[in-house]
Formats: structure tokens, sequence, C-alpha cells
């Protein structure tokens, strides 16, 4: 045995035996545990910044008609009912006017004085020409013609506002005869929702008797507070749940965002149009609405994944077949059930996102062995 040789034994003989344990924030999973858990390798994803609202399902006010008597009468008939589905022109209800009477009283005497002087004009033209009148006279007989001309298309116009038609008044100057009763008629096609309206009730222009709607299209309607009534925009992507549907999840953009903040609620209204095809979306259920923003591309980490410890948070990373080490996390407010990661993870590592409870049951129980 050489000099060196000697040495060597002899200072492995005086170094006391040293055993390298394994950290103690890595596990071994077992066989029955590692079919329980679930591990994705980690990658980026977009966050979206969102804000949720409370918010409620109204009409459609393009959709909408709110229908009255166009003169001042007395109803004679109601025709419809509340909920009844009514076409454009239907008839809902008759009523009978008196001023309806006068008015086409006051055409047919127009009417009447305006044949008269038109008369009389061709006869002062056939006068004229044999010479027996002057032209002044020819002159004045046409301008009184002009001015009842100018009265019956004034009178005219009044019986269209009061709902009558052209065919009407042709049907009235060929018959001579008064009608006061007058059709109250659908403007639009679709729902009754709303009926204000009784047999012999005396009505004005200004009342509104029946509201139609198509329910078709309902509105989602919520209120911006003033402090964020710059992080909205027409045109944002929304979701929309219905406590009263659990089962219906609704999508759309923002259709209209105010130009102005509501004095009394120091609110912005924002709204979302919807197709309402099989009406179960009913106007005054309350809704939730969530606006949500397009953001940047970023590190993310299911929130299933996250587990607690000493008020921090920590996750499994597998490091080797079947091994894993809990390692600690910072990371960011939770979007949609996922957090972006701020530090101790990179993309591509791989990390259980289904399981980590009993992982961490399994570690604590080796370190108390």
């Amino acid at each position: 045995m050489s000099i060196y040789t000697a040495l060597l034994l002899s200072l492995t003989l005086l170094i006391p035996h040293v055993s390298f344990a394994k950290s103690t924030s890595t596990v071994k999973a077992p066989a029955p545990l590692v079919k329980q858990l679930k591990i994705i390798t980690l990658g980026e994803g977009q966050i979206h910044d969102s804000f949720r609202l409370p918010a409620r399902i109204e009409l459609d006010q393009q959709h909408v008609a709110r229908i009255g008597a166009t003169v001042t009468g007395r109803i004679t008939q109601t025709n419809t009912v509340l909920g009844q589905e009514v076409a454009k022109g239907a008839q809902l209800a008759t009523l009978n006017s008196n001023e309806l009477a006068e008015a086409q009283s006051a055409y047919l005497k127009t009417s009447s004085q305006t044949h008269l002087r038109q008369l009389a004009v061709d006869r002062a033209e056939r006068l004229l020409d044999n010479g027996v009148i002057a032209t002044a006279n020819l002159q004045e007989r046409k301008a009184a013609l002009e001015e009842s001309q100018v009265d019956l298309h004034t009178a005219a116009d009044h019986l269209r506002a009061l709902g009558m038609s052209n065919a009407d008044l042709s049907q009235l100057s060929k018959t001579k005869l008064i009608h006061s009763i007058l059709p109250i008629t659908a403007s639009i096609q679709g729902t009754i929702v709303e009926r204000k309206v009784t047999v012999g009730q005396v009505v004005q222009p200004a009342d509104a008797l029946f509201t139609v709607a198509d329910l078709a299209h309902v509105w989602i309607v919520a209120e911006l507070p003033e402090q964020q009534a710059s992080w909205a925009h027409k045109g944002d992507a929304a979701e929309i749940n219905i406590p009263a549907l659990p089962e219906t999840h609704l999508t759309g953009t923002l259709n209209y965002v105010a130009d102005m903040i509501d004095p009394n609620t120091r609110t912005v209204t924002v709204r979302v149009e919807l197709p309402n095809p099989e009406r179960n979306l009913k106007p005054n259920m309350l809704a939730n609405l969530l606006i949500k923003k397009q953001g940047v591309q970023e590190l993310i980490l299911p929130d299933t994944a996250v587990i607690r410890i000493n008020e921090k948070d920590h996750v499994f990373r597998e490091i080797g077949a079947d091994e894993f080490e809990l390692i600690p996390v910072e990371l960011g407010a939770r979007h949609d059930k996922v957090l972006p990661i701020i530090s101790g993870l990179k993309s591509g590592d791989k990390i259980v996102t289904e399981g980590s409870f009993h992982l961490n049951s399994e570690l604590q129980s080796k370190k108390t062995d």
C-alpha cells in the first residue's frame, strides 16, 4: 500500500458518515393518488378585465307602440284583451266622436263651396270670351276659388290627422254621409302588454289606451357608477345571467352607453339588445350584466391548483415521475377562475390542478414520519 493510499484511508475513517435527505417540500405520490391527480402544462392566456352590474330586462323601445285615439270621443267597443297577439292594422277598439262628425261636416261644406266657386269661374270665363264682363271680375272669382281650395286642403288634412285615410275621404266626398265612428288600430305587430280602456270611457288624443310590443326583442339595461363612467364603451363584450333562469347564459355587446350622467343616481346607463324568440326573457326580470374587456396575454393558472399555507399561495409542480414539489407563488387578481402568475412559475411547468389537497396531506404525513 502506498503512502498516499494509506493517508486517504485514514482520512475516510475520521470523517463521520453523512446522508443527504430529500427536500421536505417534495413528495412521491403513491399509485392510487396519482390516478386522482390532474396535471397541466402552464401556458399564456388572455385575462379579461370585467365589471359586474345589477341589471333588468326592459321592452325594446324601438319595437314598442303606445296607441291612443286621434280624436276626442267615447269608446263604444273593445276588440282585444291583455296579452293578445295583434297584427299591424288590427282594430283594437272603436269610438264615437262628435269632433270627427263636425270635422267631416266642415269638409263637406268646404267641398261644396269649392265646387260652386269652380262653376262661377267657368261661367265668368265664358262671359269674358263674349265680352259681357271685365277681366277684373274673372280674377276676383278665381281668387275666391283659390281661397276655397286652400280651405278644402286644410279640412282634408284635419280629417287625416283625426285618423281618416285617403280612401275614407274619397268615400265621404262620394256619398256625402257623415260617420262619427272611428276605429283605433295597431300601428305595429306584437303583443298587447298594456290596456287602459273600457267601454263608455271618454278618451282624449293624449291618452295612451294600448301598448303593443314586439317581445321577440328585449333590452338588458344597467346603471354604471359615475366613478367607472370611462370604463365601458360601445362594442364591449358582455355576459348576461338571469337569476330566474339559472340555465340561461347569454352573451352580447354593449350597443348603447349614455353620454350623460343621471343627476339623480350619478350613474351612466348601458344597454345590450338581445333577441328573444322563445319569449323566455320577460320585461322587468332581474339580471346580472358582466361587462368584459379584452386583456393582454399573460401566464395564467387555474384557481383549483392553488392551496393556501401560512397565508401564502402554493402549488405542486411535477419534478419527476410521480414526484412533486410544493413551491410558493405570487399571483394576481382572479378573473373567471384563473389567476395571472406574477412570480414562482414559468411557461412549460407542469402543475397539479386537481388533487393538490390530497398531495399536501401526503407531504405533511411524510414530514411527521
